[in-house]
Formats: C-alpha cells, structure tokens, sequence
C-alpha cells in the first residue's frame, strides 16, 4: 500500500481525554464528531453408490449453482458441517494463494475431502462445547446452491435440466467466520479463513437479517451471545407441486398451482419454520431453535432484526403489512408500530394503510419471476432496515428509501414520536437494507438492488449499483436545511467492478486491524464489513489481482471505515472473504445477504468515544451549611461523557475556587433507579470519573455529589464534606457495543 494509504488507516486511533473530539480533523480532513462477467464451463457433480464422483458438462450454460447427490442428505445437527462442499475444480489452499485442483486426482481428493470433512467435524464438536461465537466472529447470510436429485439414473431426453434442479438443503444458508487472521497487509486480496460454522438450509429455510442478543442467561452475562436470523423471500421464491412423472422428484412451478407448496430448503418449514420465522443459533452449542414467529407472513419475509439492550428485546420488520414489531427476550410478540399509519403524518405525509395483499402461491396470479405477485406491502409503508440506536429505533422505507426513527419509551414500548431523518441521496433509487451506527456520529447505510427472481437460480437482485454510504450529523445545525443530517453523504468503494458499487444490503462494523491483518480488540468499531456481488471481477485489472486469488467473488469486503471515497479506489486497501469458497459462479447476482459480527469492546482505551451533554447549574442541599457562611467551596468547570464497556461515564472538571483543598468525591444517586459509581482513588490534576447505569439517554440524572479530603475520610469517623447536587443533561445517544 502507499504511505498514504497507510497514514488514511492510521488515523483511527481512540481519542484521549485531553484532546477532544471536537477539535480534530481525521486523515482523510473531515470533522470528527464528538460522540467481470466471464463465461466458464459449469461443472455438475453426481455421486455414485460407491460415492466415488464423476464430472459431466451441463446441459446448458443457464445452470447455476449446481451439485447432484442422492435425496435423502439430511441436514447435519446443530449448524452443519464446517467444510464447504467443493463445486467445480477451485479448491482453496490454507496458504494465501490459490492452487486448481487436477482433474486427474478426482478420486484422491474425494477420499481426502471425506477424511477432512470427518476430522472436522469431529474438532467442530469439540469446538463447540466452548462457542460458536467469539468477538470479532463475523456472520453472513447467502444462497445455499441447488442440487438435481437422483441425476445418475439420468434426465429423459427433451427435458431442461433446470426444471429438476432445487435448493440444496446439505448446503449452508448461514455462515459464521473466523476473520481474527487476515494473513498480511490490505492489497484487495481474497483471503482463506478457517472453515466456518454453518446452518443448512434444510434447517432454517432462506434467511436475510442477523442480529446478536448481549449474551445474557438465565439472568447472568455469559460473554457469548446468540444469533438471530430471519427468513426471508431476497433470494427468491420457489414453488412445487407432488411429483406428477414418477422421477422422485416434485414438480417446480413458475406460476402459482392447485396443491403447491414452498420447496424444500425455502422457510425451512420441515422443522416448523414459515415465512415469518425468526431463529435462534446458541452462540455456544449452535443449537439451532425456532425463536419467534410473526403470524399472517404469507410468503415476503423478515426486512431485518434488530437488537435493544437497554430493554433486552428485539424488533423485526414485516415485508407483507409493513409493520415493525417489539418481540421479547423469549420470542413472545409484544405490540407492533406501524409506520404508514402512525408515521408517515409526522412529515406531512398522508397516511398509507397496509392494502391487505398477500402471497398466495395457489392462486393464478402468483408469477415466482413478479415480485409485485409476492404480497409485498405498498412501496410507501414497506420498512425494512431497522437498528436501535440512541434510545431511538432507526428505520429505512421504501425503494426510495428514507431513513425515519421512532423512540422507545422506558418501559420500551414505542414512544409515538416518528420522526423524519433524512431522504437517501444517491445515485439510484434502491432499498436501504441494512443500517449501523458508530459512537463517534455516523450512520452507516447498504443499498441492495430490487428483487428479482431468476428461474434458473442465476439473479434475484439487480447488481453493481447498490452503495455503501454514511452520513454525520451538521455541527452545529445548519437550520436552511430540512435534516439535522449533511445533505451529501460519503461513500464507499465496494468491490473492483466499474463504479465500485457492489453492495448486496448487507453491513456492520468490527473492530481494527493491525499492519498485518490481525484483529486489535482494544480498538473498537474502526473497520466496515458490506456484503457484495463480483467483488474482485474487474477485466481491466485482473493481471493486477490475479495474484490475490479467484475474481468470481462474492461475500464480504473488509474495509478500514475511514477509507471513504476517493480513498482506497479501487478497493485495494480492502480484504475479502467469499461466503461458500465458490469461484466458477461469475454470472449470479444477489446470492449473498447480511453480515453482523460480534464485537465486545474491552477495556476504555479500546471504547472510548466521546459525546455531547451538559449540565446544568449546581445547587446546594438545604442541609449545606458552608462553615463560617463562606461562598459555596466548588465549581464545576466542564463536563465530557464517554462511551465505554460499562456504559456511559462522565468526567467531571471541578475548581475547588474555595481553597477546601478535596481531592476525592463520592456520588450518590438522587434520581430513582438509576446507578451511579466512581472509582475509590483519583489522580491528582485529572478529571474525577462517575460510571451512569440505569438512566433513559436524554434523561437528567441529578448527582449528589461530596467533595472531600482523604486524608480526612482516613482518620475516620465525620469527615469534612462540601456537597452539592449536579443535575446532568445526559446524552441522547445510548452506549450500546
């Protein structure tokens, strides 16, 4: 990388207490704020009885995604296996580079594969008696693949193989990664992760949105939270009817049917699931258990989840009726807020009830390639990115999206108070479907293409102009303008192809990374994660990429969060990881979903953002009587709030004006229910510090505070006191990791 690459990377580093926020400029010189289209042979593989494999020539070059086995390849318990079945001749080699398996050595790699594969397993099972999930663990959602049953006995002549091709159930539809390891510098490489855990589509269906709880059970933090993933109708629709030809295989269906059902592999309905199903991956076991259903889902899906600590429940938008709904810790449905009605007039817009259209795959008008068949709400109420954020609950709507957030109340119901954030500026009018947030006042957005739905499994987004963007809030307001946001947002470069915008919707931020690609824990939220199409695909610069491995990927882009464009384009100053070790699948588009990674900051140099609040003027207690009726002994200069693991705390600058001569305090709380601390020493010339708990972001939290000598306190017995009550106007912005 060039220098300047490299000082742009740098320029993350935590802020420190002596040099606010506020007054410094990032590498890149804005304000930081306080708190490939290739053609390739397609490859079918089919196992014989002696589970030997053998290569055929598809039919057709329309084929995509495909693997032959025998039928009956249940699904593995508790997530899968961990190694990826191999699909054409790219097999990936555990150094950085990429070797192409020999054609001859087929039989010897099959009885490789199978005593990897069992070895694995074995170590994934002991693996899993500790966790699945560890920080930095990052999740991604995708197209498990299809599969032609039974092919060995052959296809009659005349009939298009892609009519007996179906979702591979043995195939992953969630993945979880190990990126701890990126094996060097940034030099837009691919990178080789150890095989990761996986769930199958035979378990849970097709799913999108991800979202982690904060690891609590039964009442005590355990430091390993669960997955939640939702289902999803984004990578397509599927119909069949009971096989009618006698081949052991159902019939697919174009257009809605008389007795037509969702294909295996759909919603995972064979262990319950449906199209409203959220579930649950235990982050320790990787036991996987349906958590919550959202009745009357006919067929749209889950937009995407979100999770609020402050309350420990979650939200989960709606694709059929547009609502969003409050689930609790234990998948009971609460209440719902519904954005068409109840929002929209909060900007001036006319209501828009939902108009009752749902999926019906029975019906004739249902078309498996029309998504406006699928029962989808109306465009205007139809929500779909949901983040909780600052005490608010973020929201985007529409193909046209606009970013709206309502509060959460404290009781963490809905506070009935929609707001209107800001309209999405940028080039194309697609769904925002993913949102995250940063202490430090930006707010992260991934577009994703409209839906399709290919019936030959190739596209079910429109790909190569989706962005990854991020906006900040104006400082100070600029009140000619209608949004507290900037009106111009920055943005990313994703993924080699001609305009660098390859986003598939999905995104989150992680912790940095080191010079060599090692995962710095003391160093929270400094890199960005978006999941993309074709990201290393770029005819003009394969001689250039060649040496970082296949082009054909799609998955996820590892990029550094300060490397906003015209930084780092192309992409060479970011790392990838493919979802499925795939690379003869250039032509599919929309196969890959979301990403959330886990990332538990440790320790207040590594989480350390700061964030506007205030105070109020002091008073002081009716029983203060200052000795000898001199003028009240303390001032407080200044107050600055930071983030940290434990939530939020305030470092108070105190002038003791009166010559006391204290140099310790001790708080009390005078607002109910919320927790103050402070640490039993403090050293001299620096701010004293007060942990907050328990309080509503926004709230005022009135602080007891006693200003003393130590000396004093530690002869024991009375000790002189200076006490006042400090009410603090505490942030609005919530310290959620």
């Amino acid at each position: 990388m060039t220098s300047d690459l490299e000082a742009a990377m740098s320029s993350g580093a935590a802020a420190r207490p002596d040099s606010p926020l506020r007054d410094e400029v990032g590498a890149l010189g804005f304000p930081r704020l306080a708190l490939t289209l290739r053609r390739c042979r397609r490859i079918l593989t089919s196992r014989k009885a002696d589970n030997s494999i053998r290569e055929e020539r598809a039919g057709t070059p329309r084929l995509a995604l495909m693997r032959a086995a025998t039928p009956d390849v249940a699904p593995v318990d508790y997530g899968g296996s961990v190694m990826s079945r191999i699909r054409g001749s790219l097999v990936p080699s555990f150094s950085l580079g990429w070797r192409r398996a020999s054609p001859a050595a087929g039989g010897l790699l099959a009885l490789a594969l199978a005593l990897a594969a069992a070895l694995s397993l074995g170590g994934t099972a002991r693996a899993q008696e500790t966790r699945i999930i560890k920080p930095g663990s990052m999740a991604v959602t995708g197209f498990p693949g299809t599969f032609i049953p039974n092919l060995d006995e052959g296809l009659p002549p005349g009939i298009d193989p892609v009519d007996e091709t179906f979702i591979d159930i043995a195939r992953a539809t969630l993945r979880v990664f190990d990126v701890s390891q990126l094996g060097g510098p940034a030099s837009g490489q691919l990178v080789a992760t150890p095989p990761p855990f996986e769930v199958t589509a035979g378990q849970i269906g097709q799913v999108f949105g991800l979202t982690y709880d904060d690891g609590v059970r039964d009442g005590v933090p355990s430091g390993v939270p669960n997955l939640y993933a939702g289902a999803t109708s984004l990578h397509g629709i599927r119909i069949v009817t009971p096989d009618a030809d006698e081949d052991g295989r159902p019939e697919r269906e174009r257009r809605g049917a008389a007795g037509a059902t969702f294909m295996e592999g759909q919603f995972g309905t064979e262990n319950g699931g449906g199209p409203g199903t959220i579930w649950k991956i235990d982050g320790i076991t990787g036991q996987v258990a349906k958590f919550a259903d959202i009745d009357g889902n006919s067929g749209p899906g889950i937009g995407n989840l979100t999770f609020d600590p402050s309350h420990r429940q979650f939200f989960a938008s709606d694709l059929d009726t547009g609502l969003i709904h409050r689930i609790d810790a234990e998948g009971r449905l609460i209440d719902s807020f519904d954005h068409g009605v109840a929002g929209r007039p909060a900007h001036g817009l006319a209501p828009v009830a939902d108009d009752g259209s749902v999926m019906d795959i029975q019906g004739a008008a249902f078309d498996s390639e029309d998504p406006e068949s699928w029962g989808y709400t109306q465009d205007e109420r139809r929500v779909w990115a949901v983040s909780y954020h600052g005490g608010r609950l973020y929201y985007s709507v529409g193909e046209k999206s606009e970013i709206w957030s309502v509060g959460i109340a404290r009781d963490g119901g809905f506070a009935g108070d929609p707001r209107w954030e800001l309209t999405v500026k940028a080039d194309k009018d697609y769904a925002v479907t993913d949102i995250v947030f940063d202490n430090s006042g930006f707010m992260y957005l991934a577009q994703r293409g409209p839906v399709e739905n290919r019936y030959d499994y190739s596209r079910f987004a429109d790909s190569g102009k989706g962005e990854v963007i991020r906006y900040f809030r104006e400082n100070p307001d600029d009140p000619e303008t209608e949004s507290v946001w900037v009106e111009v947002p920055q943005e990313y470069a994703v993924g080699f192809p001609q305009g660098n915008r390859q986003s598939a919707g999905g995104l989150d931020l992680q912790y940095g990374y080191d010079s060599e690609g090692n995962l710095d824990t003391s160093v929270c939220t400094q890199t960005l994660v978006s999941t993309g199409d074709k990201l290393r695909d770029n005819p003009t610069l394969a001689e250039q990429l060649a040496a970082g491995g296949p082009l054909s990927v799609h998955g996820v882009q590892i990029t550094p969060r300060d490397l906003v464009k015209p930084a780092n384009v192309p992409p060479f100053g970011s790392w990838f990881v493919d979802f499925d070790n795939d690379f003869e699948d250039p032509e599919v588009e929309g196969h890959v979903g979301d990403v959330a990674v886990w990332h538990p900051c440790e320790g207040r140099a590594g989480y350390y953002e700061e964030i506007p609040g205030g105070y109020l003027p002091p008073f002081y207690p009716p029983d203060f009587l200052p000795p000898g009726n001199l003028p009240p002994c303390l001032d407080v200069e200044d107050v600055r709030y930071f983030c940290t693991p434990s939530g939020l705390q305030a470092d108070l600058y105190l002038h003791d004006h009166a010559g006391f001569g204290g140099d310790s305090i001790n708080v009390q709380s005078r607002t109910p229910g919320v927790g103050l601390a402070t640490a039993p020493s403090h050293a001299p010339a620096k701010p004293y510090t007060i942990d907050i708990t328990g309080h509503h972001p926004g709230d005022r939290v009135d602080v007891g505070l006693c200003f003393y000598r130590k000396a004093d306190k530690d002869k024991g017995g009375y000790y002189p006191c200076c006490k006042m009550t400090l009410p603090l106007r505490t942030p609005a912005v919530s310290c959620e990791r």
